[in-house]
């Protein structure tokens, strides 16, 4: 399977954690650095490449980073700047604390985990405006959903879908539990589905475990506003796109793009609406083919007869 879309933003904060951590070490194997940051050794190896030609002003080859990757290890000479513990100012001290305080939440961590000692000390470190509370709300299987998570187990929920406003039945593979908004969303394999769907923990109204153990599977890709998964009541959707409607990969969030032998790139989106496809897909004209499902194969086609036929008969045409 091709790598899921990243923005530029979020492939570059993670390149410059994978570059702090290496300095430190200065020589560490392919596949513990990997390991440790959620990556392929592939993906890692696009994005030492690109650190290496990185370096400081006026990028003569002395001033560049030396990043040597071997078959099984990674070596680096990244100078002390990367490799010194970082400095806080107050305001990413408490958006640290903020993350940490939600985090601790969707773990459910104990009064003296780790992670609550480090808090501790942050919190010390920021004076007595170090006083950071993060309030999300119980919503009612919140707990069932957390144990499952932490202990790999899958579930079977009952699911109310706001889009449809229809209730159903799902066994599910618990992903990631995390709060955006203010919400409690989980990611989780649906076996109903075949693919990962985002559910809203407060819109779940039954859950209890199969007795079956979970499937690992892969975490979604983050960015800055938090990973993108689409509803469970999406159908996903491939589309082989031209060069000319390449704005689509930064207009629309994707599950993953791959590059066809013809030249065009396929894209998979998550799509809950199918008059949202019929728009999109007049935008896109002839440089946009819909490859699957079989079933919306015609969107397209079918839209744009509409729109031509309205014109005929005199009629505005739907914005």
């Amino acid at each position: 399977m091709s790598e899921p879309q990243r923005d530029a933003g979020s492939r570059l904060d993670r390149l410059l954690a994978v570059l702090s951590w290496l300095a430190q070490r200065g020589q560490v194997s392919l596949a513990e650095l990997a390991e440790r940051f959620g990556m392929t050794p592939e993906q890692l190896v696009a994005d030492l490449e690109l650190a290496a030609c990185c370096g400081l002003p006026p990028y003569t080859p002395d001033r560049l980073m030396e990043i040597i990757v071997g078959e099984e290890l990674v070596e680096a000479q990244l100078g002390a700047e990367l490799g010194r513990p970082r400095r806080l100012s107050a305001q990413e001290g408490f958006a640290l604390a903020a993350a940490a305080r939600a985090s601790a939440a969707a773990q459910g961590v104990e009064p003296d985990s780790p992670l609550e000692r480090a808090l501790a000390k942050l919190d010390a470190a920021l004076g007595d405006r170090g006083s950071v509370g993060v309030e999300l709300g119980d919503p009612t299987h919140l707990a069932s959903v957390r144990d499952a998570f932490g202990q790999g187990s899958q579930l079977r929920i009952d699911y109310l879908s706001a889009w449809r406003d229809a209730r159903s039945t799902r066994v599910v593979d618990p992903v990631a539990l995390a709060a955006y908004g203010g919400k409690w969303y989980l990611d989780a394999w649906c076996h109903t589905a075949g693919g990962t769907r985002r559910f809203r923990v407060d819109r779940i109204v039954g859950a209890e475990p199969t007795g079956e153990k979970a499937e690992t599977r892969p975490t979604p890709e983050t960015s800055g506003e938090g990973p993108f998964v689409p509803g469970p009541e999406a159908t996903v959707v491939r589309l082989a796109v031209s060069g000319e409607s390449g704005w689509l990969l930064e207009s629309v969030p994707v599950l993953e793009t791959k590059q066809l032998p013809d030249g065009r790139t396929e894209v998979t989106l998550g799509v809950v609406s199918t008059v949202w496809l019929e728009r999109l897909l007049l935008q896109l004209g002839p440089s946009a083919e819909v490859l699957e499902p079989d079933e919306l194969k015609s969107v397209g086609r079918e839209a744009a007869a509409r729109v031509l036929a309205r014109y005929s008969t005199g009629d505005t045409p739907p914005v």
